[in-house]
């Protein structure tokens, strides 16, 4: 690491990141991007308006799953805009709050691949620790406003989390669903890791054909076990 002011070290010391990814992305943690939504964020907060998912989760999906621990990574766009949805996992909500629709045809295909009864809660912090980063393109959403966060920086700070994991891991599973993940993963080396596509989960595109019947679980653990990873284990404890 090169030489830091004081001043950068203290914005480092301040972001509630694990040591890996705190290093990984030190060029971006300090950047005139990361200045400036920071400073969006502060203005949001002091006009009082509601942002999800609570500070304390903004970045759970790093938190939860370290650098060294990164096996999957599934990429989602926004947080949810709803009370008590976001938990800063993408697709994931709390145990008590029902499942969105999106989340719904997750399960089902989860079912339909690995026989997998639909789980009754949409909790999916049981995949996050076993090293699938549930990472969103954007990390923070404004009450009831979808997509009011994004184009102010998150998603350069999300393309430098892909950008370290496809760097810096090997035999990574990128599971990339609709056409917006897609284009996020447009980098990545897939001489180095696997790259499932299919169409979004939510119902309209995932009905349209694309979505069921591919599968991504179970081509998942087999490319996993391949490369003498252990598999990841997708029923989810009630």
């Amino acid at each position: 690491m090169p030489n830091l002011t004081q001043e950068q070290l203290a914005v480092l010391q301040k972001a509630q990141l694990p040591d890996d990814w705190k290093m990984a992305l030190t060029p971006m943690l300090l950047s005139d991007t990361m200045t400036s939504l920071r400073e969006f964020l502060r203005q949001e907060y002091a006009q009082g308006k509601t942002i999800y998912p609570p500070k304390d989760k903004i970045f759970n999906a790093l938190n939860t799953t370290p650098l060294s621990k990164v096996k999957v990574v599934i990429l989602g766009q926004d947080p949810y805009h709803g009370a008590g949805q976001a938990m800063g996992l993408s697709f994931s909500v709390p145990k008590i709050i029902p499942k969105p629709p999106s989340l719904q045809n997750i399960l089902k295909e989860l079912a339909a691949d690995l026989g997998i009864p639909v789980s009754a809660h949409g909790d999916l912090t049981h995949w996050a620790n076993q090293g699938v980063l549930l990472l969103n393109a954007t990390l923070t959403v404004e009450n009831g406003q979808a997509g009011s966060h994004q184009n102010r920086g998150w998603e350069e700070f999300t393309d430098a989390v892909i950008d370290v994991i496809n760097k810096q891991t090997e035999r990574t599973v990128f599971i990339l669903w609709g056409s917006y993940a897609k284009k996020k993963g447009r980098f990545i080396d897939i001489s180095r890791h696997l790259i499932l596509t299919a169409n979004h989960p939510s119902p309209l595109s995932a009905n349209r054909g694309g979505f069921f019947g591919s599968r991504p679980f179970s081509q998942t653990n087999a490319y996993l076990m391949k490369f003498g990873k252990t598999p990841i284990d997708w029923a989810l404890p009630q």
